[in-house]
């Protein structure tokens, strides 16, 4: 692959991946709209762990907490103790996970790249954009992250199914329906980020058994050179996204992803040939 080309993908994928936008979508449309040969899920697959690393180094803070509530909460269930705040997280993210791990293995299985089209991406762009408007708009920002109940948790998890249609985007559906619970902004983002760690280590874990099965040393040297450039462009965005939504709201994502399927939408129908 061109490292032009691996530049692309992890710019794309590093900016686009926990922002409301859809970075699956976004690296479906590299290819498409640009003539570049498509990279494949493999190469998607890369540039999400690449990501992956950032979103831990981020909330490396969480991370220790977690681990630390699972180190001790087998003594503290022997004496008959409260658990901590972070056990509860951590079991609440296993909740809201469960669904998209049943879903994934059949779309991997059965659907694969029949989704990857682009009429399916801009419709989802537009109408995922606008659900994330109303979420936002009509729902008042008094919950934390702590007020999330394991029902809510699940129902997180359960629009996150829907991130597997690309255009939907992760980080955007499960913002959405953190923001129909009522969790402010912040602590929105803050989940679904948390939220994007178990899942985008199934789909590593799954597509990263194929390239190591693939033997192929040029695609492997790929795949470890653009997760290592879209970590670096990842840790950049998420630390701009946090900081943006501590005094403005989702508004301006929406209006990209609004102008951005519509345009998607006017091209697969009116000029299907179109590259840049």
């Amino acid at each position: 692959m061109p490292f032009v080309q691996i530049v692309i993908l992890a710019a794309v994928q590093g900016i686009t991946e926990f922002l409301p936008i859809s970075s699956s979508g976004h690296l479906i449309l590299v290819p498409k709209l640009s003539g570049l040969a498509d990279q494949g899920l493999l190469m998607d697959v890369a540039v999400h762990v690449g990501t992956l690393v950032a979103v831990m180094l981020y909330f490396w803070r969480d991370m220790i907490g977690m681990t630390g509530a699972l180190a001790r909460s087998f003594r503290q269930l022997s004496n008959h103790r409260k658990l901590d705040y972070e056990f509860w997280l951590f079991v609440k993210l296993v909740l809201a996970t469960l669904p998209v791990v049943v879903a994934g293995f059949l779309v991997n299985e059965y659907l694969g790249a029949d989704l990857r089209t682009l009429e399916i991406i801009g419709w989802a762009t537009l109408v995922f954009g606008i659900l994330l408007y109303i979420a936002d708009k009509m729902n008042m920002t008094v919950r934390q992250i702590e007020h999330i109940s394991y029902g809510g948790a699940f129902f997180i998890g359960l629009l996150q199914v829907l991130a597997l249609v690309p255009g939907t985007s992760r980080a955007g559906i499960t913002m959405t329906a953190a923001r129909f619970l009522g969790v402010e902004r912040q602590d929105a983002a803050r989940f679904s980020l948390l939220l994007s760690i178990p899942t985008i280590i199934g789909a590593g874990a799954l597509k990263g058994y194929e390239l190591y099965k693939s033997d192929d040393p040029v695609l492997l040297n790929d795949a470890i050179t653009v997760a290592g450039l879209s970590f670096l462009f990842a840790l950049v965005a998420i630390s701009l996204l946090m900081i943006w939504l501590r005094r403005a709201s989702f508004t301006p994502f929406v209006a990209y992803r609004i102008l951005l399927g519509g345009v998607l939408i006017y091209i697969a129908y009116e000029a299907p040939n179109f590259t840049f």
